[in-house]
């Protein structure tokens, strides 16, 4: 019993990542109606970083076109049932995206822009000791490592 639900949870993360990713695809070609089909009307949003760099929202929203920025994933995770893309484009510009899916539809969305992240898992600790099982994932851009960025912490 306990293998196949680790089979039906490994199954939906794989789903989870592909519609992540099927949304960054079609924003790239400006294909606005895959949007709809993926992402919930009731979308709760909460952004950190400079508000003219909200380009994420303006995106879904129809208020911006899809060559104003560009988004291009160098990764995209999944931690639990959250979907985390990161991105960046030489020193000036690092995002991360943090989509919650509920029943493949996109019900959430944290956006941060020019800050690094760690998501923490804010269970109480299991029995094993000297493992930091709290963090699950953390910023990790190879050209921004020497850059000074603020810093926050996504508990889940």
């Amino acid at each position: 019993m306990e293998t196949n639900n680790m089979q039906v949870e490994a199954s939906e993360e794989m789903q989870n990542k592909a519609i992540v990713d099927t949304l960054y695809k079609a924003l790239a070609q400006g294909e606005r109606r895959s949007l709809a089909k993926v992402v919930a009307s009731d979308l709760e949003w909460w952004f950190h970083g400079p508000p003219r760099c909200q380009h994420m929202m303006r995106m879904l929203t129809g208020e911006s076109s899809h060559s104003e920025f560009r988004f291009e994933p160098r990764s995209i995770e999944v931690v639990g049932d959250c979907v985390i893309a990161e991105g960046w484009e030489g020193a000036q510009v690092y995002w991360v995206h943090v989509w919650t899916l509920k029943d493949g539809l996109i019900t959430q969305f944290r956006e941060y822009f020019n800050t690094w992240l760690t998501v923490r898992d804010v269970k109480p600790p299991g029995w094993e000791i000297g493992h930091d099982r709290h963090t699950l994932w953390q910023s990790h851009p190879r050209d921004l490592a020497r850059r000074s960025l603020p810093g926050i912490v996504l508990a889940i």
